[in-house]
């Protein structure tokens, strides 16, 4: 199936599309199935990660679908355990081999590790590894405006994109904004938060039903309005194709507005502050 799913341009003329699938606890014979579903289904952004376990899987899906490599367009991440200099190289270097493939669309780095604080030298390894043809486009996920300042600061290259936790509940209205005011594409993390409990809301459902969709839709469909790109995650081949129906319609200010307030302080699913969280 070709998609009809927009992209979005980076700060370094890179297209994304601006959703994508997400592959966390997703692995194996029946997660391979799952990818090529969603790759079949017309998603051509592929999300995933080194800590994630998958980076076999992910090659495998791309083996098996008939899609070309080129028209998809695939994301790692780095751990924090190898943000020195030497051992990120080598860690982008293994998830390709891992993954069986010549070169990364997009890789970041998954979360800045201020106490470990070597962050600095992780970019500097995607920079390199950018100017060698390992990767087309660097970003990095759960930096806070500090550090993405400091980025700028000591090497003078922005990401392109800042993947973070951004949903109804946790909206991260500042930070998108410091985003757009400094040419970052914001990529959303859970996008669909924790389902049952964002299905379960009165708010949401109401909207939902004034445009006769699912929750879901109407939920990504504001991430699309707010600007921000997503990758949800789901394994039934139903919810792949009613995830990226959510052009053909769309939310007024009032529904805007309305789901923005369902934003708190305490948004966030399991309290991962990257001011201080530490990602092995």
């Amino acid at each position: 199936m070709e998609t009809n799913i927009p992209s979005v341009t980076l700060h370094d003329g890179n297209q994304i599309p601006v959703i994508g699938f997400g592959t966390a606890k997703i692995k194996g014979d029946l997660g391979a199935a799952a990818m090529v579903n969603a790759i079949n289904n017309g998603y051509r952004l592929i999300d995933f990660a080194y800590n994630y376990e998958n980076e076999g899987t992910v090659g495998e899906a791309l083996r098996r679908t008939s899609v070309p490599r080129e028209k998809i367009k695939v994301t790692s991440k780095l751990p924090g355990r190898y943000h020195e200099y030497n051992d990120a190289v080598e860690a982008i270097q293994e998830s390709l081999y891992r993954t069986n493939l010549d070169y990364f669309d997009l890789y970041l780095i998954h979360w800045p590790n201020p106490k470990q604080d070597k962050y600095l030298e992780a970019w500097q390894a995607l920079i390199d590894a950018q100017r060698w043809g390992l990767i087309r486009s660097i970003g990095v996920s759960n930096f806070l405006p500090e550090h993405l300042e400091r980025l700028e600061k000591e090497t003078g290259i922005l990401p392109a994109v800042n993947q973070i936790e951004l949903h109804p509940f946790f909206n991260q209205q500042e930070q998108r904004e410091w985003h757009e005011e400094h040419g970052i594409v914001t990529e959303s993390w859970s996008p669909l938060y924790r389902a049952k409990d964002l299905f379960e809301n009165q708010t949401l459902q109401g909207i939902a039903e004034k445009h006769n969709r699912t929750i879901a839709q109407v939920v990504l469909r504001w991430h699309y309005q707010l600007g921000a790109v997503t990758i949800p995650r789901s394994t039934s081949i139903a919810h792949q194709q009613k995830n990226i129906a959510i052009f053909d319609f769309e939310l007024d200010s009032e529904d805007m507005t309305n789901i923005n307030q369902l934003t708190r302080p305490d948004g966030r699913i399991n309290d991962q502050d990257p001011a201080v969280y530490e990602e092995f």
